[in-house]
């Protein structure tokens, strides 16, 4: 049997309070499995980055709250976010492995940072961003996004429209040199980039991992990312 592959999944923080604890929802680890991979959390220990980028065959980004450098923001703009220890350690492993071609799925937070890394600019608040934005930062209320028809999105899950949950604060506000927006919601916000000279590096805004349990046309999105770091 062949042998399933190692994908890091970098922790999330308590950010929201003192920041003293690492936090992360147990669907980043069933989807990964259930998907056909291992999943293995990753802390904020500076010393295992160089381990992380030689010895696992994928990175999941997760979503999480927190401030990314000023000059990822338009201009004259900043976040909101408090700062956290996870940048520095997330940026060094995710910008490794685009360098290296390794697979990237970037969800939510983990989406800016890839997006980031390839040139984008943020937004630190779409509600002032976009004029009648949706509610952006709701737990449990669900939205239609439409994908993008011939990217890579679309060839994974198959649909041209889909139904997603939506909270964050911060947004994809300008595009970088070879990062494409594969999936926009209805008001124009991006919902999904790909790097297209990159073999995977893709990012969800939308936390597809809560769909995790039930039958959702963006788990093929898991599915892929799996696949891409089997080598396959």
């Amino acid at each position: 049997m062949p042998s399933r592959p190692r994908i890091a999944v970098i922790l999330d923080e308590n950010t929201s309070g003192d920041a003293t604890r690492y936090e992360i929802s147990k669907n980043y680890f069933r989807a990964i499995c259930d998907a056909g991979g291992l999943p293995f959390g990753i802390p904020y220990i500076v010393e295992m980055v160089d381990i992380v980028i030689r010895e696992f065959d994928g990175v999941l980004s997760v979503g999480g709250r927190f401030a990314c450098p000023d000059e990822w923001y338009l201009p004259g703009q900043v976040s909101k976010a408090p700062p956290s220890e996870r940048f520095a350690v997330e940026r060094a492993i995710v910008q490794a492995y685009v360098a290296q071609g390794k697979p990237v799925l970037g969800i939510c937070a983990g989406m800016q940072m890839l997006a980031c890394l390839n040139g984008c600019l943020l937004a630190p608040d779409v509600q002032a961003f976009v004029p009648n934005a949706l509610e952006h930062d709701k737990r449990g209320q669900l939205h239609k996004i439409r994908i993008v028809e011939g990217s890579r999105l679309a060839g994974m899950i198959g649909a041209q429209d889909l139904q997603v949950n939506t909270f964050h604060r911060e947004a994809v506000a300008q595009l970088g040199k070879g990062v494409i927006a594969s999936a926009h919601s209805e008001d124009g916000v991006v919902e999904a980039i790909e790097v297209s000279s990159h073999p995977f590096a893709v990012g969800l805004q939308w936390h597809q991992e809560l769909f995790a349990t039930v039958e959702h046309a963006g788990n093929e999105v898991f599915r892929a990312f799996v696949s891409a770091c089997s080598g396959e």
